[in-house]
Order: C-alpha cells, then sequence, then structure tokens
C-alpha cells in the first residue's frame, strides 16, 4: 500500500481550509505549537509503519506503540449467543476507545463497530470498524441510517454515550450527560446492553483548560487539540477495565423515559 493512500496529520493543510487566505497571517510560532502539541510528526510516523494494518490488528499496534497495558475484570460477562451494545464511560479520549476496541474485538474476532466522530474514519487502519457520527457536516441526514445500519447488523455496538471524553466538575471528574440513542436502538434491535467502566484520567491542565473555556463561553473544544498529547502523556501505563453484567434490554420499559435509562445505565458505569 502506498504512503499516500495513509490519513496523516496536516496542520498546514487543516489551517488553509479553515482560514482560507488568513491562514497566512497565523504566526509560524502558533503553527509550530500546533504541529507539537498534536504530535503531527510522531503521530505520522506511527501510521506510516502500520499502514498494512487494519481493524483489530490496528488497535494492536496502537496497543504496542503506546504500550498500553491493561487488568481487565468481569470476561465472564461476556454474552456470545447474542449481539450486544456495549457503553462505557469515556475518561480519555485516546487510550479508552483504542483499550475497548481491542478487548472485544479479540473476543469477538472482530465483529465489533464503534459509533465514533467521523474525524476518526481518516484513520486507515480504525475505518472499518467505525460508523462515522457528524451531526453538522454534509453526513448528518445520513446519521440516522449509519446508525440503524450498525445496530441493525451482525456486529457488536461500542459506544462512548456522553460523545466527549469526562470533564472535572466540582473536583470530581465524570462524563457529561449521556446522550440516548444507545437505550433506543437497543430496544429497537433487541439488544441487551453491557456496561464498562474505564479507570484512568487526563491531566489536570486538560481539565482545567476545558473548564476555563466554558467559564469563557467559548463554543470551539479547544481541549480536544490537546487530546493527542494527553495520549502521549498517558503512555506506558496499566489501566483498569470492569465489565458489569449484560443489563437485559427489557429492563428499559415505559417506567422512565429513554434519557432516564441513560442516566440509569450512566450511574450502573460509576458503581462497577
Amino acid at each position: 500500500m502506498s504512503d499516500n493512500s495513509v490519513f496523516l496529520i496536516d496542520i498546514d493543510k487543516v489551517l488553509k481550509e479553515k482560514a482560507g487566505d488568513k491562514a497566512r497571517r497565523v504566526p509560524r510560532f502558533v503553527v509550530s505549537y500546533l504541529k507539537r502539541i498534536v504530535h503531527q510528526d510522531e503521530i505520522n510516523a506511527f501510521l506510516t509503519s502500520v499502514s498494512d494494518k487494519v481493524g483489530v490488528d490496528f488497535l494492536e499496534a496502537c496497543m504496542d506503540y503506546l504500550d498500553i497495558k491493561l487488568e481487565v475484570e468481569g470476561l465472564e460477562n461476556l454474552p456470545d449467543d447474542r449481539l450486544c451494545t456495549f457503553v462505557s464511560n469515556h475518561p480519555l479520549g485516546g487510550q479508552d476507545g483504542i483499550a475497548l476496541g481491542y478487548v472485544l474485538g479479540k473476543h469477538y474476532d472482530g465483529k465489533i463497530k464503534y459509533l465514533v466522530n467521523d474525524l476518526l474514519m481518516n484513520l486507515h487502519g480504525l475505518a472499518p470498524l467505525c460508523i462515522p457520527i457528524n451531526k453538522t457536516g454534509s453526513q448528518s441526514r445520513d446519521f440516522p441510517r449509519m446508525v440503524e445500519a450498525g445496530f441493525h447488523s451482525d456486529q457488536h455496538i461500542i459506544m462512548f454515550p456522553a460523545g466527549l471524553c469526562s470533564r472535572r466538575r466540582n473536583g470530581v471528574i465524570r462524563d457529561l450527560e449521556w446522550k440516548k440513542t444507545f437505550i433506543t436502538k437497543s430496544i429497537e434491535t433487541q439488544r441487551d446492553v453491557i456496561p464498562v467502566h474505564f479507570e484512568g484520567r487526563n491531566s489536570d491542565f486538560f481539565y482545567n483548560l476545558a473548564n476555563l473555556c466554558k467559564f469563557l463561553g467559548i463554543k470551539f473544544n479547544i481541549a480536544m487539540l490537546y487530546l493527542a498529547d494527553e495520549m502521549y502523556k498517558n503512555r506506558h501505563k496499566t489501566f483498569k477495565i470492569t465489565i458489569g453484567k449484560p443489563i437485559p434490554w427489557q429492563t428499559f420499559d415505559k417506567s422512565r423515559s429513554h434519557a432516564a435509562w441513560a442516566a440509569y445505565v450512566r450511574d450502573i458505569v460509576y458503581k462497577l
């Protein structure tokens, strides 16, 4: 496979696409800083070196590169006789997605699909495992159809229902509100829901930055720019994954709204 078919990070190109002619006015030191903070050279070297790997093999290469070690509890809770929806908290924004996909992908022989931000679709190795979510761009009309197809497929679904990675509020690091899509679709396709808890955290800098942006009313998710840097800070660490018992889809009856059931499952995850 030729290198030019591998997606590589290109800050210069991104600035040109987003800012047009104004990109020339961005000071070089700012551009250099952005390249450093997103680890452009290191990540591009890694992506080029694993350009022949896709799916679970790609996740395994990521695990090796980031030197992720895992302690997994609850593997006996993974059903082999039915399709499920796996929902997890999202403390990191990098290693948690890689590790969860790797563990479940190995167990289910690659029959997994992530519901993820469509940016990750650009990663050649990850694309086969993804159902992209982009509610704002040109794909927004296709969003319900793609989610529908994912849930009606013969693959297990992995979701981070908060959408964003965890934030720190009042000193506690937790996910923001969970979206109810996983409840609605799991009922519709009769998939049991399996709660998963991932133990980990980002740096104080990351949480302080996210809170500062919120305080200042900045709509753009600046903290997201630092996720690659957080991923590098979290290299060579051991993380604990706890897999809870399946929650039968019939549990989600009309006694609560789907949003309330989503909050109920989120609470279960944090008790694992």
